[in-house]
């Protein structure tokens, strides 16, 4: 071979090279990638595997409209498996080694405060669906489920009016979001003129399964002469021995209601739900609401997981909502760059499935209609009250004194906990 010839192959070759190199490049912009952070394990798996898999159904269906600014959808899911220090360890991996636009997951506020810290520190977005004790608003997150005024107080006020509650049994799993929303609800009630010895409070650890000292301590407690009522953050797979107990001791919703804040259809598919006729949950969104839209989602959700039976819930709206704004940002943004798609986000509509419009807030909030559900005997609820429209989602309690002065606000005041007497942002 001449001396050109070679040079004149090696050029070729480098060519080549070069154009693998540039499709593989090309290849790997082609998606916007998009992080599910979900336990799918462990003693959230229960309650947070439904939420991966509606967050594939969102995101396969974004991709059949033609994606996100010309670009598919790419999911990456990740299994934090109840592991609340993994939680930060799967976040870290999603964002930096997965390079994920945005992020939907977590449902224990443990785990959201576990990965706060790295959402900060690579600035990246988290949308996180589920109810939980409100005292936060950070720049990086955006909060689609419900606040303590969204769901907490309203649920108390309805046991006040409605079921002439008298005595308060404050029932949750050991850990911040319980401890948190009872603090605001053991003030709430003193407030409302609730004696401190008709409130009982108690906290159980994570897959709670022997409930029957403790289910028992509750009858007593309720034997007083006084309606009494269980308020009740449990939260994960304890919830099942917990309703059999309630059931197996002849508590019944008559005697003593049990309003549940973390229990909805996907808890309650794995249960005989005859003996617990009448206990209640408070949330935003209920399967039996009938609506156009929820119907319509209803069938997707069917078709999507090829069983007619799988159950639709609350926090599943909650990324419904919260996924759709982020679509509309981002392309409002013209890009998935996290401070620009920060900056579109408040301000953002989505029609939820319920017959309303979420608005997302300054405070990283959305606004939210209220329902109390009934159980029914086929494991779905009768809806028996709902607020007149949709209330804001507040981030710091007008019921404690180290929050009552502040405000949340990312648009005007670029600050999360800024204090309106002090003129400070930071807090007290």
């Amino acid at each position: 071979m001449t001396w050109k010839g070679w040079l004149s192959r090696a050029a070729v070759a480098g060519g080549l090279a070069l154009g693998t190199l540039a499709t593989t490049v090309a290849s790997a912009q082609e998606t916007i990638k998009v992080g599910i952070l979900h336990s799918l394990s462990g003693t959230m798996a229960i309650s947070e595997t439904t939420l991966k898999d509606v967050m594939l159904m969102l995101i396969e269906e974004q991709n059949k409209k033609g994606g996100v600014l010309g670009k598919k959808l790419e999911a990456v899911v990740v299994d934090p498996a109840s592991n609340w220090p993994l939680f930060a360890e799967k976040a870290r991996e999603l964002i930096a080694k997965d390079k994920v636009s945005a992020v939907f997951g977590c449902w224990t506020s443990v785990s959201r405060k576990s990965v706060l810290p790295v959402f900060k520190e690579l600035n990246s977005i988290l949308f996180y669906p589920v109810q939980y004790e409100g005292e936060e608003s950070e720049r990086n997150v955006f909060y689609t489920g419900a606040a303590p005024n969204q769901q907490a107080i309203p649920a108390v006020d309805y046991l006040m009016k409605e079921e002439k509650v008298e005595r308060w049994v404050l029932e949750g799993t050991d850990y911040v979001y319980p401890r948190t929303t009872n603090k605001i609800l053991e003030a709430y009630l003193k407030a409302k003129g609730v004696k401190p010895e008709d409130i009982s409070i108690n906290y159980t650890p994570f897959g709670q399964s022997d409930w029957q000292t403790r289910v028992a301590a509750i009858k007593s407690f309720g034997s007083a002469g006084k309606k009494t009522a269980v308020v009740s953050t449990v939260n994960g797979d304890a919830n099942v021995p917990f309703y059999k107990e309630l059931a197996n001791q002849g508590i019944k919703a008559t005697d003593i209601p049990v309003v549940a804040f973390s229990v909805g259809e996907e808890e309650l598919a794995g249960i005989d739900t005859k003996p617990l006729l009448g206990h209640l949950a408070a949330w935003n969104y209920f399967m039996s609401i009938d609506t156009p839209a929820n119907k319509a989602f209803i069938e997707k959700w069917h078709a999507y997981t090829k069983n007619p039976k799988r159950v639709t819930n609350d926090p599943m709206e909650a990324h419904y909502i919260g996924f759709n704004m982020w679509v509309k940002a981002v392309e409002k943004a013209g890009t998935t760059d996290p401070d620009k798609v920060i900056a579109a986000l408040p301000g953002i509509k989505q029609d939820n499935l319920t017959g309303g419009t979420s608005e997302m807030l300054a405070n990283h909030h959305i606004t939210k209609p209220v329902f109390i559900g009934e159980i029914k005997d086929n494991g779905q609820f009768d809806v028996v009250w709902k607020t007149d429209g949709l209330i804001p989602g507040e981030a710091w309690s007008k019921q404690l004194d180290g929050s009552k002065d502040l405000e949340a606000d990312w648009v005007k005041l670029n600050c999360g906990n800024y204090n309106t007497k002090t003129k400070k942002c930071g807090g007290a």
